[in-house]
């Protein structure tokens, strides 16, 4: 029987999914002043975090903090709901410092859901969009429902709902995560439109029951003493009121893992889609690396009003029976009891190359993919996207030029750049490591570097940039007083200078020079330096980094200036790059596939050489 359609409304923004991508597209375009409609398949869930309840981590940590400052939501739901704050890679340099925070994720989900409902221009709606179509100039959504709304733009955040089918051994089902219905009736639609969707997948590991761990056998993993917040507004520290633990495994695990190998989905050839390189499987972990004697997992738990403990690094997607067998290997976990078996996920999602740097598709004029549907995988990239998405929707309908980040503004930028430019064959993870600027793109100076971009496009608000411009000048003019602060030889100061490790001195030494000693810091020093302000501890940790790496920093300033001289150099979109006299084969079908927008972008698409970049500039300045 063929469903009645009616209609239902119009808007200039409609967001298909309420995950991490959702909630920060729906807000920002909302906030932006445009009539913006969310759309998930169940409320209960807006924000879920059906892998790891956590936020942050190596380079995540950088993305929140970046998101903050651009006017993002993420960074204060975390701040709010921690259970534990620790800042990764202490004993590392700052560039690469990234925070990270056990969530509750129940109350995480209900913030996030309170922050949309509350939102003025969003609506948020409990529904599964089914199809998507061109009506005119706009795109008509309809719900399994058969309400229809006709749209000015369309995001797509659908998470690994979208065709999800869940797999433990040899079962198999349509499935979104956590026991949710799945999106299977919008994949076919999106198809129909010529849109390429393939398969991905990813996995979640089993929750147990708190009572049944022996905690005794465990190494425990406190929280810092000193905390640090995600968000630049946020005005009290998070407070730790939970404690991690540490466990391994060992020859038994691997044993019964190798011994029902045969029976997970992903070495049998049940599942096609490609899976996450950077977090596999406990079975692809024993697989992969057999000469390892051990993986450590981390106990966690999922929040304060639960029994519930997420067992991270060890996913799977062997038969329940094994899960249980090899878990109880574990010291600690012999009696150990599960209440959500470890799963694997397939879902559909797109290649995105066939987006533009702002996340609009080339050939389909307001569509814009954000999350896992481009082919990343982790919340933060998921919140990172959708919040540009949200900027590019809102710009759009206002006729305004889209927000697009270069990678050398951030992590945010090179992220999408990496997406966009260089595609991708397995989850997308972002990684410090990704960024050749990483040591000027640190998590503690996002807000100098994201903020006054935050505060032009209108999501953040006055008092907030002027508290900016305030933390600038204090760090400017205390780092102009040590330049110009110079301390004698004393008894104290040398005696100091000898328990450290490092030479004394014997005349007059600028405090600049001390600080940029290894074993010396900041703070080292205060007790010998009489003028000195008090500061906020922020604005300390700027003072110190940028006294400390003043040299590395102002080469790579320097490599970032060259990146946005490339960038500044645009390529025609109707240019034809067989036409190119010079260029190789594969640099044309590779350039003409990918359609950068600039000479920096077409640097670093893979089989594009320098060799193929001097010709085409000179085929530029020849037009």
């Amino acid at each position: 029987m063929e469903i009645k359609k009616y209609y239902a409304g119009d808007y200039d923004i409609a967001v298909i999914g309420g995950g991490h991508a959702g909630v920060e597209a729906a807000l920002a375009g909302a906030r932006l002043g445009a009539k913006t409609i969310m759309f998930t398949i169940t409320l209960d869930w807006v924000a879920n975090m059906p892998c790891n309840p956590s936020i942050g981590g190596t380079a995540k940590g950088h993305l929140v903090r970046e998101l903050d400052a651009l006017g993002g939501e993420m960074g204060k739901a975390a701040d709010a709901n921690t259970l534990q704050s620790r800042m990764l890679n202490r004993g590392k340099g700052p560039a690469v410092y990234s925070l990270r925070a056990q969530i509750d994720r129940r109350h995480y989900s209900e913030y996030m859901k309170h922050t949309v409902e509350k939102q003025s221009g969003l609506d948020v709606k409990q529904a599964e969009i089914v199809k998507i179509e061109k009506n005119g100039e706009l795109w008509q959504l309809t719900t399994n429902l058969g309400a229809f709304y006709n749209c000015k733009t369309v995001i797509f955040a659908t998470g690994t709902f979208l065709g999800g089918r869940v797999y433990v051994g040899e079962v198999n089902y349509e499935a979104g995560p956590d026991g949710t219905f799945p999106a299977k009736r919008l994949s076919d639609s999106i198809k129909s439109l010529g849109i390429p969707l393939r398969r991905f997948k990813t996995g979640t590991p089993a929750r147990v029951l708190k009572g049944s761990i022996d905690f005794s056998q465990l190494e425990v993993q406190e929280g810092d003493s000193i905390t640090v917040p995600f968000s630049f507004s946020s005005k009290e520290k998070p407070k730790n009121t939970v404690v991690c633990h540490i466990a391994y495994t060992n020859d038994q695990t691997k044993k019964v893992i190798l011994d029902n190998i045969d029976r997970s989905p992903l070495y049998a050839g049940q599942i096609s889609g490609a899976g996450p390189r950077y977090c596999p499987s406990i079975e692809d972990k024993i697989v992969r690396f057999a000469d390892k004697k051990r993986h450590q997992l981390f106990i966690e738990p999922c929040g304060e009003n639960t029994e519930e403990m997420y067992l991270q690094g060890m996913s799977s997607s062997l038969p329940e029976e094994v899960q249980i067998e090899f878990y109880r290997t574990i010291k600690g976990l012999e009696n150990v009891k599960i209440m959500r078996n470890a799963y694997a996920i397939e879902y559909d999602c797109v290649d995105p190359t066939a987006l533009q740097a702002s996340l609009e598709f080339k050939d389909y004029g307001g569509l814009f993919g954000a999350g896992q549907f481009n082919g990343s995988s982790g919340y933060e990239e998921a919140a990172a996207q959708g919040l540009i998405a949200g900027i590019n929707a809102a710009r759009k309908i206002k006729g305004k030029e889209p927000l697009v980040l270069s990678r050398a503004s951030s992590y945010i930028g090179t992220l999408i750049d990496d997406l966009v430019t260089k595609g991708c064959s397995d989850p997308y993870r972002m990684m410090t490591s990704r960024s050749e600027y990483r040591l000027f793109l640190r998590q503690d100076n996002a807000d100098e570097r994201l903020m006054p971009i935050g505060f032009e496009i209108g999501l953040i608000d006055k008092s907030t940039f002027e508290a900016l411009k305030k933390k600038i000048s204090l760090k400017e003019n205390e780092i102009k007083r040590i330049k110009a602060t110079f301390l004698p030889p004393t008894e104290n100061l040398n005696a100091m200078l000898r328990k450290l490790g490092t030479t004394e001195i014997e005349t007059g030494v600028s405090l600049e020079n001390l600080i940029k000693r290894p074993e010396l810091n900041y703070n080292s020093l205060k007790e010998f330096d009489p003028t000195r302000p008090e500061l906020p501890e922020d604005v300390c940790e700027k003072v110190e980094i940028e006294i400390k790496y003043e040299g590395y920093i102002k080469r790579q300033l320097a490599q970032v200036n060259e990146t946005i001289r490339l960038e500044g150099m645009s390529i025609p979109d109707d240019i034809d790059y067989k036409d190119v006299y010079g260029l190789r084969l594969e640099a044309v079908e590779k350039l003409a596939k990918i359609r950068p927008a600039n000479i920096g972008q077409a640097s670093r698409i893979s089989g594009v050489s320098p060799s193929d970049i001097s010709v085409l500039l000179i085929h530029l300045k020849k037009e």
